[in-house]
């Protein structure tokens, strides 16, 4: 069940809205538990199998919790043992098969796979139970329910992807149990029409212009490879920007604030704001978990730089298991330390008149690499960007098979399609929002839209409860309702 998909909006959350209603209304002390149910039930939907798994997870880390607060000597040794059964379980899914097919390319051997299935959310449910297991040890962890930590895993609008969650922010605002609001309805309804614009009408078009290029053995030129690496850099944006807003809706509608993920990070001057712009839970955890005990910049330059490529290649094989990965967590590492050495050696930041261009391209190279099914795919989409395979005119992208006769030459095997549809507008809107327009939070500072409240505001996009804003965001949302006709997954889905 997708959040871009009829069953969801008309089905599952009027039905999980109307039960939270009533239960507001006669028994709202079991409203923790109504919202732990459903979101179990959303998990479940997608593969039954795999909510055994779910639970066992939940059931085994509460339980780890426990003894870690309540042991005085052995509270480290209960940290250790958690952790190492969540990444191993982490490790089995995401990475076994990866290991073997690595062992076999470098000792030329022909061990089998495994057929495994990756379940989803696995790397969100994971990091979000890893970060509570140190918090308990730090003691940082607060009210703890055994229904409560269930819902705080499982909550539905950030299971499958984001953002990665803190105890200390949820727990307190589940314990609550809070009256419905109209506000609070009202500002979750709207932020949750604008993260599915984002999704249905910005991010899925984009696709036309990205698939073929990516392609092995597609071999675009300058102007194709270039747009077909801007495409899935706005792409990815309004995809994950697109779910991380809905998540936010959603939970606003039952007066629960989630975490922001994105403050217009191609928007950042440097590639440190930028990491401080993109998914921001997920950074925020890289630094407190990894990067802060590996010793962060306490111990030298030398060091700090090792620690940021070390973190930044962890947090790329995070994303998903393949070399392409690890090659873009390294790039962010490098673009890290040659940052903080400019800094070290300038003692300033790059102008921001050629700053921001600097780092976006810095970004849009490095979501190749991202995005390619494999290395040479990159190296070769890279090289034409910078005119490796000839400067023409666009004569079109490859796809998926067929031929296709041109006036001058017969594409066989490949079919082509051109820049006549709605891929190239659609792609210079996206670019114009994302670098220039405000974000879903500035629109909606006034209210308080998530857990962060960050500086300045969109006076002349400002969101108030009127009629016109009503009217637009109805018309916005029936225009999606239109625009799927095909239900496509979020992109980080798989990672």
């Amino acid at each position: 069940m997708l959040f871009n998909s009829f069953s969801f909006l008309f089905l599952y959350l009027p039905v999980v809205l109307v039960g939270y209603l009533l239960l507001a209304r006669w028994r709202p002390q079991w409203i923790v538990g109504w919202l732990a149910l459903v979101s179990l039930f959303f998990y479940g939907y997608w593969n039954s199998r795999y909510l055994p798994l779910l639970l066992a997870s939940i059931v085994f880390n509460y339980w780890c919790g426990l003894r870690i607060l309540a042991a005085q000597a052995r509270r480290k040794q209960w940290l250790i043992g958690a952790l190492i059964a969540n990444l191993a379980l982490l490790a089995y899914y995401k990475y076994a098969n990866f290991f073997i097919d690595s062992v076999n390319a470098v000792s030329g051997g022909h061990l089998h796979g495994w057929q495994i299935i990756l379940p989803i959310g696995i790397s969100f449910f994971t990091f979000t139970q890893v970060a509570f297991l140190v918090d308990c040890y730090r003691g940082l962890a607060g009210e703890y329910r055994f229904v409560h930590y269930t819902l705080f895993v499982s909550y539905f609008p950030h299971l499958i992807a984001g953002p990665v969650l803190h105890h200390k922010e949820m727990m307190p605002q589940f314990a609550e149990r809070c009256r419905p609001h109209a506000a609070d309805f009202a500002v979750g309804a709207s932020i949750f029409v604008v993260g599915l614009a984002k999704k249905v009408l910005l991010a899925d078009p984009l696709s036309v212009l990205v698939a073929p290029v990516f392609a092995p053995g597609a071999e675009p030129q300058l102007v194709e490879a270039w747009i077909g690496a801007l495409a899935y850099t706005m792409q990815l944006y309004f995809d994950f920007s697109g779910y991380s807003d809905m998540a936010i809706g959603l939970s606003r509608l039952f007066g629960v604030r989630l975490p922001l993920n994105f403050h217009s990070p191609y928007q950042a001057r440097d590639i440190a704001e930028f990491w401080r712009r993109w998914h921001m839970t997920l950074s925020r955890f890289l630094r407190d978990y990894l990067y802060v005990p590996l010793g962060g910049n306490r111990a030298g330059l030398l060091r700090r730089y090792r620690n940021l490529m070390a973190t930044m290649l962890l947090g790329g094989l995070w994303h998903g298991a393949g070399w392409t990965f690890v090659v873009w967590g390294g790039l962010h590492g490098l673009f890290l330390v040659l940052h903080h050495g400019w800094r070290s050696w300038t003692g300033a930041g790059a102008p921001r008149w050629w700053g921001r261009a600097l780092t976006f391209l810095a970004v849009v190279l490095a979501w190749v690499v991202f995005r390619a099914p494999d290395l040479a795919t990159a190296g070769d989409i890279v090289g034409a960007m910078f005119g490796a395979n000839g400067i023409a005119l666009p004569r079109g992208l490859a796809a998926y098979g067929g031929s296709v006769q041109s006036s001058d030459v017969t594409f066989s095997g490949i079919r082509w399609i051109d820049f006549s549809g709605i891929g190239v507008p659609t792609l210079a809107v996206a670019c114009v929002l994302a670098w220039y327009a405000p974000n879903t939070q500035q629109i909606f500072r006034r209210y308080g839209p998530a857990l962060e409240r960050f500086a300045g505001s969109a006076s002349r996009w400002r969101w108030r409860p009127s009629r016109a804003w009503s009217l637009g965001l109805a018309v916005l949302f029936l225009g999606c309702a239109f625009g799927m006709n095909r239900v496509s997954e979020f992109l980080y889905f798989q990672f």
